[in-house]
């Protein structure tokens, strides 16, 4: 019976600290970029901006080279409803068009963008 205890002692200390502790993903913070300034001029979108650039297990670059080329590929595509989704070079990339300024997510394993537009 002590063993039994014990046993289920230490089961329920390891029980308690994984649900104290974060999960990786969860626990890291977003990095803000700087935002993209005017990518369509002479198009009926010059002077709009990509911004709040946000990226989580990458760098700036990489964000907002990603904020607009995969942003470029979703006007191409057009809106088919208030969800999109579709791929660029491997990421998986989210945009919410209902509320005023369009918000996107894009994923690639635990690497994160988000912008707004």
């Amino acid at each position: 019976m002590p063993g039994i205890r014990r046993t289920l002692t230490v089961l329920l200390a390891t029980v308690a600290v994984g649900a104290v502790t974060p999960a990786a993903t969860e626990a890291a913070p977003y990095a803000n970029c700087k935002a993209v300034r005017n990518p369509y001029p002479h198009s009926r979108y010059a002077g709009v901006d990509l911004t709040r650039i946000r990226e989580l297990h990458t760098n700036c670059t990489t964000a907002r080279r990603v904020a607009r080329r995969a942003h470029r590929k979703a006007l191409r595509l057009g809106a088919t409803g208030p969800i999109r989704r579709f791929r660029w070079r491997g990421w998986r990339v989210t945009g919410d068009l209902r509320p005023s300024r369009d918000r996107y997510v894009a994923r690639k394993g635990e690497r994160r963008v988000r912008w707004r537009f």
